[in-house]
């Protein structure tokens, strides 16, 4: 039977951790990278039997790259602390590795925000590339919505993985300041720059396409708090980008 690595990156996770892990205790071996947390991310993680290492952040692609190198096994799936592996697609990750003939594959993700399951939006469908041979694929290296690069034919499995995106409004505020700081540099790296137009422009733009274009008035309450967000995450992505040096 093939042998599977769960590889996690993580930072200050200490009310996700525990259940990201016991999601994938069927693994072989669950590695944690934790980049300085001043929290017991990474005491939890410990206790649950996870392989913890403790490096610097350089960013979700290089650090995800990082943890794979640090897993032993063949096959991997990349997971992030506020997901869960289903019961129905750990039997399905099991058996697709036991047979495999590709050597990477994505599953479909269903994202919360707040209290509602986002139907719409520009968040369904959502694939996501995460379970593969180790060689066959490595992360990009945005600061931010890094994702799978591999020249490799993709496979697709059918059960889901739960996506905790948003639990409430405080995660909603905290990640629209985190993600917005690093668009901006992203943005900087591009080539690109900022100012108070751009940022009003792209901002409703962000609205437009998120409400109407993208359905997300059919997500209700919830469509239309995410557009509101989507929204202001990217005014402040722009304003940002002024200011850095």
């Amino acid at each position: 039977m093939p042998r599977l690595s769960v590889i996690i990156i993580a930072k200050n996770e200490s009310q996700n951790i525990a259940d990201c892990i016991k999601s994938a205790h069927f693994a072989d071996e669950v590695v944690v990278l934790d980049s300085g947390s001043s929290d017991n991310t990474s005491s939890i993680a410990k206790k649950l039997g996870a392989r913890v290492f403790n490096k610097p952040w350089k960013g979700y692609g290089q650090n995800k790259n990082l943890a794979m190198q640090l897993a032993k096994h063949e096959w991997i799936f990349s997971l992030d602390a506020d997901e869960r592996i289903t019961p129905s697609l750990k039997q399905e990750i099991l058996r697709t590795i036991k047979q495999a003939h590709l050597n990477v594959y994505d599953v479909p993700r269903r994202s919360l925000f707040v209290s509602r399951f986002i139907k719409y939006s520009g968040w369904q469908p959502d694939r996501t590339k995460r379970l593969f041979k180790k060689g066959y694929a490595k992360f990009s290296e945005h600061h931010v919505h890094e994702h799978l690069i591999s020249k490799d034919e993709v496979g697709h499995l059918s059960q889901p993985l739960i996506h905790y995106s948003y639990r409430d409004f405080e995660t909603v505020l905290k990640k629209i300041n985190v993600y917005s700081s690093l668009g901006a540099k992203d943005l900087k790296k591009r080539g690109k720059s900022g100012s108070l137009k751009k940022a009003i422009f792209h901002a409703i733009w962000a609205f437009m396409r998120t409400y109407f274009l993208r359905l997300g008035f059919l997500d209700g309450r919830e469509g239309l708090m995410l557009a509101i967000s989507v929204a202001e995450g990217t005014y402040y992505r722009y304003i940002k980008l002024i200011y850095l040096k």
